[in-house]
């Protein structure tokens, strides 16, 4: 197994320790530990693409395990957040941004049987890159609250956080969107209806 697909799937395997993180109470500072496993495991997304293209070690189990690994970081995350009082993260992002991710897998699935492997375009891409970002930016918000302290700001400051943490998390979901319709139209003739 190359470097790429071992840096694959120690993202997988960061996801339980991120989960770990976030539920249990008794980890000290769990939200500084958690942004920390998630940020660790967003830069081996990073790294293994740019490894694996730089050296030439691309790969069909990088192919389809790459975006995979992203879509259970990611989406146990989201899920991982809803789950926290006032997060603007909620049930409603989950389930599109999971809807997204199960249709393109099936794609990617229907698509394998001909013989097509379905790589990660740039809008899956900057999907991934900015939803990324954005659970990095309410995960800091989390940690300086409940870890550090900070739960004593003013109702102005907090809700201008708050304000800019939904505009992210909802400008994540758009690019869901955008991306998961930009997919489906570049391999809809793929699709056999009959």
């Amino acid at each position: 197994m190359n470097l790429p697909n071992k840096l694959t799937l120690l993202r997988i395997l960061l996801v339980p320790v991120y989960l770990l993180c976030m539920y249990l109470q008794v980890i000290p500072c769990r939200y500084a530990l958690a942004l920390l496993v998630f940020i660790l495991a967003s830069v081996t997304d990073a790294l293994d693409g740019h490894i694996a293209r730089k050296h030439n070690l691309i790969t069909t189990f990088g192919k389809f395990a790459d975006p995979l690994a992203d879509k259970v970081l990611v989406l146990a995350a989201l899920a991982a957040l809803s789950d926290v009082g006032n997060s603007p993260v909620n049930g409603i992002v989950v389930t599109i941004v999971a809807t997204r991710e199960f249709m393109v897998s099936g794609l990617r699935l229907v698509t394998a049987e001909k013989g097509i492997v379905v790589a990660a375009g740039i809008w899956g891409k900057l999907k991934t890159a900015f939803t990324m970002v954005t659970i990095i930016a309410i995960q800091l918000w989390l940690m300086l609250q409940v870890d550090f302290g900070l739960v004593n700001l003013s109702e102005g400051v907090t809700f201008a956080v708050y304000v800019v943490l939904w505009g992210l998390v909802w400008i994540s979901v758009l690019l869901t969107v955008i991306s998961g319709i930009v997919y489906l139209k570049g391999y809809w003739k793929h699709i056999d209806m009959k």
